[in-house]
């Protein structure tokens, strides 16, 4: 993976990453908070809600993905701005363990690319069990 700047994010860029966050109906369903952005990478933590378990009393796969996938975004938007247009292409995820508890994912952006941009997310439970890996592909749509 690429390494990433440890300079700070400029604290108006934070602010608009946050704000359009908040305005993303999945980021208030989730419950996603405790953000930390840097340079190409968003980390943020899912509380665990029963109502998202599957059929085995956890996290649902489904959920984890939307969680991997959200948290890419976030990334993603410390390097383009929050105004610039993408959507996901493709994605996968390959779960390691069950998740009964917070969960915890760290994104971090491969490369960002005039047009594809592929993601790595690392989802961790909260004693830090690392329970899904996943890559996600963005598309940079241009500004219309």
């Amino acid at each position: 993976m690429a390494k990433r700047s440890e300079a700070k994010l400029d604290a108006d860029l934070v602010a608009k990453i946050i704000a359009k966050c908040e305005s993303i109906p999945i980021f208030h369903t989730l419950g996603f908070h405790t953000p930390v952005f840097e340079s190409g990478v968003c980390t943020a933590t899912v509380p665990y809600n029963k109502q998202y378990d599957g059929v085995f009393e956890s996290f649902h796969g489904g959920i984890l993905m939307t969680i991997a996938d959200s948290i890419a975004c976030c990334a993603l938007m410390t390097l383009t701005g929050p105004d610039e247009p993408m959507a996901t292409t493709d994605m996968n995820i390959r779960f390691l363990a069950r998740c009964v508890g917070d969960v915890t994912a760290k994104a971090t952006v491969i490369k960002c690319g005039r047009t594809l941009c592929p993601i790595h997310v690392d989802l961790h439970d909260a004693e830090g069990k690392h329970i899904a890996v996943s890559q996600v592909t963005y598309i940079r749509l241009g500004a219309g």
